[in-house]
């Protein structure tokens, strides 16, 4: 956008300056004939017309200008919604949508004009690298999952197999199309509860961060968010045990969209960023875990 606005004003400066000396120059002529002829009032007005049309177009091609799209530097980061905090301190001044990772790879397979995909599951960045729409994905960053409960807890769980009796829970999770709600799905089958989202009262959400907010503002009893989530959220959200051995495997992958006549050295940069010693530093500061360095 700042590229766009210098180009506007210099495609301005070039136009208007020519414009102004022409009016000043008929001006300056006007006014040295004490009393002009008919002549020479039709030639200042012509030339008077002549230059506001000019000035006319200039405003026009300048607006137009500034309307275009977004030049190839700029550079549209789509990424999962748990990421919402952290990728803008990694990637500062781009452009980013955030929302479910399924969600943005039906986008970006729809045409949508994304130059980096960080998707909350490798399987969704694979799915559009199979179709030729993105580089080959990379592991940046990992998570776990947390059971938390309001602040003040009005429910009174202290523990996750609750959730296997019948007590009603407003209960909370991912829908199951989204990273959050397959692994929340995984973690229950791993502790034998896999019933529990038919016991209790369960809505479904497609952002992440919907869901925590719903939890904190007591809208739900309890729920299943990710642990950096939890940690952005510590006044408000209280952490309840899950075993570790029932935690599923949480990566985050990244890859540049393929598009075509688009430049991609600047989403290449970002990656690059991304899995730098200050992303990666970034990443544990927000409470991400950190796949080996190769």
């Amino acid at each position: 956008m700042v590229a766009r606005r210098a180009q506007a004003v210099r495609l301005l400066h070039a136009v208007t300056v020519p414009i102004a000396l022409s009016l000043r120059g008929a001006a300056q002529s006007h006014h040295r004939n004490s009393v002009p002829s008919r002549s020479d009032r039709t030639h200042h007005l012509e030339a008077t017309s002549l230059a506001r049309l000019w000035l006319i177009l200039a405003l026009a091609l300048t607006a137009s200008v500034l309307m275009l799209p977004p030049l190839a530097d700029a550079t549209t980061i789509y990424a999962a919604s748990s990421l919402v905090k952290v990728v803008p301190a990694i990637a500062p001044g781009n452009t980013y949508s955030f929302a479910g990772s399924d969600t943005l790879a039906f986008q970006i397979e729809s045409g949508a004009p994304a130059d980096i995909f960080l998707a909350a599951a490798p399987l969704y960045a694979e799915r559009l690298h199979s179709k030729g729409l993105c580089t080959t994905p990379i592991v940046f960053a990992l998570n776990t999952l947390t059971f938390v409960a309001p602040v003040s807890n009005p429910a009174g769980i202290t523990r996750v197999q609750q959730l296997n009796r019948p007590g009603g829970f407003r209960l909370a999770v991912g829908s199951k199309h989204v990273p959050l709600g397959i692994f929340t799905r995984t973690l229950l089958g791993k502790l034998g509860l896999g019933r529990a989202l038919t016991k209790n009262t369960v809505s479904n959400y497609q952002k992440a961060s919907d869901l925590t907010s719903v939890i904190a503002l007591g809208s739900a009893d309890a729920g299943f968010i990710y642990t950096t989530d939890w940690y952005a959220n510590t006044t408000r959200l209280l952490a309840i045990p899950v075993p570790a051995s029932a935690q599923p495997l949480i990566r985050y992958a990244a890859c540049v969209v393929t598009r075509p006549n688009v430049d991609s050295t600047a989403a290449h940069a970002v990656i690059a960023r991304l899995v730098s010693p200050k992303g990666r530093q970034l990443l544990s500061n927000a409470h991400f875990g950190l796949p080996p360095t190769t």
